[in-house]
């Protein structure tokens, strides 16, 4: 277990928080996402609160230890646990661990070796390729040929994981090795039970082996194949199903919420859609109430989801006693009770957990620019004259930072108001609608509401007619 240092945080209520209204591990939510996440996606976050010192160096050391004993990252396990007993020996257990590591894959080489034979036959040299339709229909054909059979493409699932257990995910480049990531696809087109438990676990090992090279366009392709596949599939126990659901809204974060904003700009609406989702939201409130916190920054940061607000404020308040954090009650604060001085305190605690946190550090500036925003626009809604400084006190800035942003908002026709810089009030225009804009509002729905009262009046008709005439045969 983790012990927080002086300037970490524990994961208390709020009456258990300091002054500032942050104990210690409040922010880090490690403890609660670990359980569902495989165990080499552990260490980023691990070097993460490491960077971050959430924790005492020599707590974090000890569990990236405790860690890769249980995975075959022996020389990386080696080199952490010199670090932390401060010493340039190996413990014997670690020397005999790596003879064995290299011994298992020698074996498991074994056992596929005809089919790796195989793959380097000139037609099927496209590492990477097993997803591709044509590709696929090649390598069963061959393989037939060859007479490969079901135990070597089993063997080459073993080989695949113990590739992925010992660090090698794929391939970083056209030039470097195949790895997990490339013959795991390979194994799933050869399987004859598509839909067995190996070929679901070869899935997930090639997203887990595409997340941690960075992958990030092949690894939300297959994110989507697998939320497809756990959707689609019959689990006898339902509780299995929703289970496999926590672990892939878990996984989502690292595939919608990593990537650079420039290359994948939709990852976060994805995101959103995905927690929304009936089935997931399910898997939300019943298993991880801690991903409201995900949920949140995705929605106050994308500024085309302003509607799913309702929706999130009312699950914030249904869950309100399983999770709190300081972003979630901004939103209970700022959209439920109107506390101007609650959502101001809860800001500033939302500025210090976005920066610890591993997924969400680089929404910081957007996430407090945007939070900036609604409270203005709230306050706004209230007040016709506003003070600029009291603004300023509610907005956490200073004064004329306050009044430039002010002026930038008005400039860009964001913001309906005028600015009295001699007694520094900002005057709110009004908010009335157009008269334009009131018949577009009423009209809008007309189309569908006459379409619903047709299929009403068919219904009721027929009805009529199938009563008046029983036999269906019509005329006197």
């Amino acid at each position: 277990a983790l012990v927080p240092d002086e300037q970490g945080r524990t994961g208390q209520s709020g009456s258990e928080r300091g002054e500032d209204g942050v104990g210690p591990g409040e922010d880090d939510l490690l403890a609660k996402i670990s359980p569902y996440l495989d165990k080499h996606l552990l260490f980023p976050l691990l070097e993460h609160v490491q960077e971050q010192k959430v924790y005492k160096e020599e707590d974090v050391l000890r569990a990236q230890v405790d860690l890769l004993t249980k995975t075959k990252l022996v020389d990386f396990a080696v080199d952490k646990y010199k670090l932390l007993h401060k010493t340039d020996t190996a413990p014997p257990e670690m020397v005999n661990r790596r003879k064995e590591v290299v011994a298992q894959i020698k074996d498991a080489k074994a056992e596929c070796r005809p089919l790796l034979t195989l793959l380097e036959d000139p037609a099927l040299a496209k590492p990477g390729s097993g997803e591709n339709k044509g590709y696929r229909e090649m390598l069963v054909m061959m393989a037939e040929k060859s007479g490969i059979t079901p135990e070597m493409t089993e063997g080459l699932y073993k080989y695949a994981k113990t590739l992925f257990e010992c660090g090698n995910y794929g391939q970083v480049d056209k030039d470097s090795p195949m790895g997990a990531a490339e013959f795991l696809p390979i194994y799933r087109a050869l399987c004859k039970d598509s839909s067995g438990p190996n070929a679901l676990s070869a899935l997930w090992g090639k997203l887990a082996a595409e997340i941690l090279l960075e992958k990030w366009d092949e690894a939300i392709e297959d994110f989507k194949k697998l939320r497809e596949l756990i959707d689609t599939r019959f689990f006898a126990n339902p509780l299995l199903q929703l289970e496999q659901r926590t672990w892939l809204i878990h996984w989502a974060l690292f595939v919608y919420l990593k990537p650079e904003l420039s290359t994948h700009p939709n990852g976060r609406s994805e995101l959103i859609d995905l927690f929304f989702t009936e089935r997931y939201l399910q898997a939300i409130q019943t298993n991880a109430p801690h991903l409201l916190r995900y949920l949140t920054t995705a929605v106050m940061t994308n500024t085309s989801r302003r509607h799913a607000l309702k929706d999130l404020v009312r699950i914030i308040q249904q869950e309100r006693a399983a999770y709190q954090d300081p972003i979630t009650e901004f939103v209970e604060c700022l959209l439920v009770n109107f506390d101007f001085d609650g959502a101001q305190q809860k800001l500033a605690q939302c500025d210090k957990l976005l920066e610890g946190d591993y997924f969400l550090g680089s929404l910081k500036d957007e996430f407090v620019s945007q939070a900036r925003l609604f409270i203005f626009e709230t306050y706004c809604r209230i007040h016709q004259c506003i003070d600029v400084r009291m603004l300023a006190d509610k907005l956490s800035m200073k004064e004329d930072e306050a009044e430039v942003w002010i002026v930038n908002l008005v400039r860009n026709a964001r913001l309906d108001a005028k600015i009295d810089s001699e007694k520094r009030h900002v005057i709110m225009g009004a908010t009335k609608p157009s008269v334009h804009q009131q018949i577009y509002n009423k009209t809008m729905s007309l189309c569908f509401r006459s379409y619903v009262l047709g299929q009403n009046f068919q219904k009721h008709r027929a009805k009529y007619d199938v009563s008046s005439d029983p036999t269906g045969e019509g005329g006197p």
